[in-house]
């Protein structure tokens, strides 16, 4: 793959070659390469080991820590209803996060080397290379760096005893978030909500990528303004 000066040697470890695109990032990382085999990041096995992560780690680490948080406020008192309205707003708000991460954190655009080196690693890799399996859900060590401001977020705006559900709503929906971004990529849908969710995520990869940032609904796409044209949808793959 050729960018002006530079060529990025796919048999090769990306993460550390892809900086010297410079400004030409921007277009090699969204002309995706349709394979199931991943590249290789790193040269050391032992970071590129932290890289792939099968999607059933997810559910298996972090419902017990939302089961837990949620026991923590039924401890304090709190009844079924006011916990499933806790949870429930709390997976609300997930939804806000995940479509504000998607649009104004992903689809940054850089152009010097160490900020399209962290681009790549956080979401560049996902639209080269978009049915890596491995590197579909989030690792579960930069889901725990991003529970400290979510907990502390939940804890502003709750009450000690509120706090620990709003939370665990919150991971609920990032679970949810992600082995759906997961089955958009892999599964097969028959039809019905799933199949139509399939279309609007494969729509935002291969045909507009600036556009349909919502990943479990096109709701806050359709709030701010970011939802793709009807007829594209319509003929995404």
């Amino acid at each position: 793959m050729v960018a002006k000066g530079f060529t990025v040697d796919l048999n090769k470890p990306l993460v550390f070659q892809v900086g010297h695109l410079g400004e030409d990032y921007e277009e090699w990382v969204h002309q995706p390469i349709v394979s199931k085999e991943g590249p290789r990041f790193f040269e050391s096995d032992f970071w590129e080991f932290l890289t792939r992560t099968v999607w059933w780690v997810i559910p298996v680490i972090w419902l017990p820590v939302v089961c837990w948080c949620i026991s923590m406020s039924v401890r304090m008192g709190h009844t079924p209803s006011e916990i499933a309205l806790i949870v429930g707003f709390g997976i609300f708000v997930w939804t806000l996060l995940e479509y504000s991460l998607h649009r104004f954190l992903f689809h940054i655009k850089t152009k010097s080397y160490w900020w399209n080196t962290l681009h790549y690693l956080i979401h560049g890799c996902h639209h080269k290379h978009p049915m890596d399996g491995l590197r579909l859900v989030f690792p579960p060590a930069a889901t725990a760096v991003l529970c400290v401001p979510f907990w502390n977020f939940a804890q502003l705006i709750g009450t000690p005893s509120t706090a620990p559900a709003l939370f665990g709503g919150g991971l609920l929906g990032y679970v949810m978030y992600d082995c759906t971004h997961y089955y958009l990529h892999h599964g097969q849908p028959s039809g019905g909500v799933s199949k139509n969710l399939k279309k609007y995520h494969l729509n935002h990869h291969f045909r507009i990528q600036n556009l349909g940032f919502g990943i479990t609904s096109s709701l806050w796409d359709k709030v701010f303004g970011t939802l793709p044209p009807e007829k594209v949808v319509e003929k995404g793959r």
